[in-house]
């Protein structure tokens, strides 16, 4: 790509040049070209998809990139959002870009600090908010961020009578932009006409797993650059339907709702709410996902439900189609060829196994999906080939735009990332660092230059703190970050991550920690089920329980989770094995900044909030009484002791009865 930072006319009947595009760019040209003739934004209301042509569309941007500037929005600024995926993010993002400004991210399930850190940060005075559960959030926290003048929410409902003077409709300030556009005429053109690739364009927050997290500042040219050479290696065309569900607040739906979407001006659906995201999927019938590693773990955790209730003839003919696909995939992501009587086996097991679990998940019409923001195991990775889906996995950050590293559809391999987009570099450093260099590469952290210049050197070598290596096919394999690498008494290394996935390959385990190393004689977990899946389990066992924590502590989901425990040491090398594991008594939960939104284990918090039980999980006793504070509607609190037992392995057999969840390859 040409570095000349050129300016373009606004889009006649065509695109503008790769290096005069922005975002708002990209949205005129596809509005002169298409028109109200094809649908731009979709979104379900009342169970009818509701569509917006590319016109409205752009109308709409227009608007309230007018009413955004009467309401003093200055060229430079930041403007937050904070809300579930609608139509109106995105008009709210491409107004803030039209003039000059750019966005930030709020995720929705963000409380107190999280939001107060970000608006701070970003010295946000407008906030673009979804309802009255946002705009509560917002206006508890007024005395906390002074700069807030101004809340702009979309969803009326439940807001009728308030009457606070930060509060503005949606729908007022696109009608306020409108009486600002008849008084400047052409204005708006020569705004999005000034606009430059270089500019900022959205700020992504960092996952945040050891501090608060740092504001990515990205640009038109980085997002647009991704975004092209992801579509080089995957082209995506306009008939591609995609269905927009994960937080825009995340650089991945950023990639391909915004970076990819306007470049293929392809349909963008918005499901109706979170409850029927499985049901709209089902009904769109999306071609290209993304979704993080939690998507597909859940995924499998479905399927293995749905086996365990089924009758032996449908385990029987899912475990046979399952081994043939398995046999199949194996061959096609290595580009092998395949003989006339593996042809025709396979066709058979897609009709009467494959395809029916493909339409159960709403993956039927999926032509390539992709995961990334975690590691996801290979055992994950390689259920979905068998199926018939074309899941690749995808390594990046928030400061490449998310996507550097990906699969090809003829070169997968499950234990790696694959290998560099076209116009990535990609270098290995002497401690084992991954190094990555492209167009893609964000300028650095707002207001943050100190941590700018820890994370790129002079030379534009992203230093993404990961530890890994690239294999002798090209592949780079991520092991873990560099800081969580860890080594046994007796010098191996080992990725924590990589056992805590195997670990969740088990339906019934919802989130792991391993603790292992730092002079530890024995590797240990702290495991917390999966309430809906374990439940399920406990009610066609007959186990009665009553809360989370009940049924977390009953001998028999202990004996459960060992045998999913037993089955992920199965395949590790004795020195690497789990001793011992504790079942929490709660749930990991961002709120409390256990985890990420992303779903990324905060270790530090995790090590200091439960160093009674990792010490008594290393000093191998045989439980550990903690203190949990209940808080209860009301808001009075009171303090309980609970006891939770250590189970330990190496004195566990598994039933000759055992439960088998992964009933494809048992059958």
């Amino acid at each position: 790509m040409t570095r000349q930072g050129a300016t373009a006319d606004r889009a006649g009947d065509s695109a503008p040049s790769r290096d005069a595009a922005t975002l708002p760019k990209l949205l005129a040209a596809a509005a002169d070209r298409y028109g109200d003739d094809r649908v731009a934004l979709q979104e379900k209301h009342y169970g009818i998809w509701q569509p917006i042509g590319w016109t409205e569309y752009q109308a709409r941007v227009r608007n309230f990139a007018h009413g955004l500037a009467a309401l003093g929005v200055e060229p430079g600024e930041i403007v937050a959002v904070l809300g579930d995926n609608r139509p109106e993010w995105l008009i709210a993002e491409l107004a803030a870009q039209s003039i000059g400004a750019a966005v930030v991210g709020i995720y929705p399930t963000s409380v107190g600090d999280e939001i107060v850190h970000i608006l701070t940060q970003a010295q946000t005075q407008i906030v673009v908010a979804e309802d009255q559960e946002q705009v509560d959030k917002l206006l508890g926290l007024r005395g906390r961020v002074p700069e807030l003048t101004t809340i702009v929410y979309y969803d009326p409902h439940g807001l009728e009578a308030y009457s606070e003077p930060e509060l503005e409709l949606f729908t007022d300030v696109e009608a306020r932009g409108r009486e600002h556009a008849q008084a400047r005429q052409g204005w708006l053109d020569e705004q999005i006409a000034a606009g430059r690739p270089d500019d900022v364009a959205v700020i992504c927050t960092t996952s945040g797993t050891t501090s608060r997290p740092k504001l990515a500042m990205l640009s038109h040219r980085n997002l647009l650059a991704m975004g092209q050479r992801l579509m080089e290696l995957d082209p995506i065309d306009t008939d591609a339907r995609y269905v927009s569900f994960l937080p825009f607040a995340w650089i991945g739906e950023q990639m391909l709702s915004v970076a990819c979407g306007l470049q293929a001006a392809f349909t963008v659906s918005f499901p109706e709410e979170t409850a029927t995201v499985k049901t709209d999927m089902r009904e769109i019938g999306p071609d290209v996902m993304f979704g993080p590693p939690r998507i597909w773990e859940s995924m499998i955790a479905q399927v293995q439900v749905r086996l365990g209730e089924a009758g032996w003839l449908k385990r029987a003919v899912f475990g046979w189609g399952y081994r043939v696909g398995d046999r199949v995939a194996g061959k096609r992501v290595t580009g092998a060829p395949l003989g006339g009587v593996e042809r025709a086996l396979h066709l058979v097991a897609d009709a009467v196994a494959l395809r029916p679990m493909r339409e159960q998940l709403g993956l039927t019409r999926i032509r390539r999906c992709y995961t990334g923001g975690a590691p996801l195991g290979p055992d994950v990775f390689r259920f979905f080939h068998a199926i018939g889906v074309n899941l690749k996995q995808i390594y990046g950050q928030t400061e490449v735009c998310g996507i550097a590293v990906c699969h090809a559809d003829d070169d997968i391999k499950f234990n790696t990332v694959g290998r560099p987009l076209p116009g990535t570099d990609l270098d290995i450093a002497d401690d084992g660092d991954i190094l990555l260099r492209s167009d893609a590469v964000f300028s650095g952290y707002y207001r943050n230059e100190d941590a700018t210049a820890e994370a790129l050197d002079p030379d534009g070598w992203l230093h993404t703190g990961d530890a890994g290596y690239v294999d002798d096919d090209g592949h780079l394999v991520v092991i873990d970050r560099a800081k969580d690498v860890m080594r046994t008494p007796g010098g191996t290394m080992f990725s924590p991550a990589f056992l805590e996935n195997k670990l969740k390959f088990s339906p019934y385990v919802e989130e792991a920690v391993v603790f292992g190393g730092e002079g530890r004689e024995d590797i240990t977990a702290m495991i917390t089920i999966d309430q809906d899946t374990v439940g399920t389990w406990a009610e066609r066992n007959q186990l009665s329980y009553t809360t989370y924590t009940d049924l977390s502590q009953r001998p028999q989901v202990y004996e459960l989770i060992a045998q999913a425990v037993q089955r992920a040491n199965d395949d590790l090398e004795e020195e690497v094995r789990i001793s011992r594991f504790v079942l929490l008594h709660k749930q990991l939960d961002p709120d409390d900044e256990e985890i990420t939104r992303t779903r990324k284990v905060r270790r530090g918090t995790i090590n200091e909030r439960y160093e009674r039980i990792i010490t008594a999980l290393d000093e191998a006793r045989d439980s550990v009484t903690i203190t949990s504070t209940v808080t209860y509607q009301d808001g009075t609190t009171v303090d309980r002791e609970i006891e939770l037992t250590i189970f330990e392995m190496t004195r566990f057999t598994p039933p000759p009865d055992a439960d088998r969840p992964l009933a494809w390859s048992t059958a």
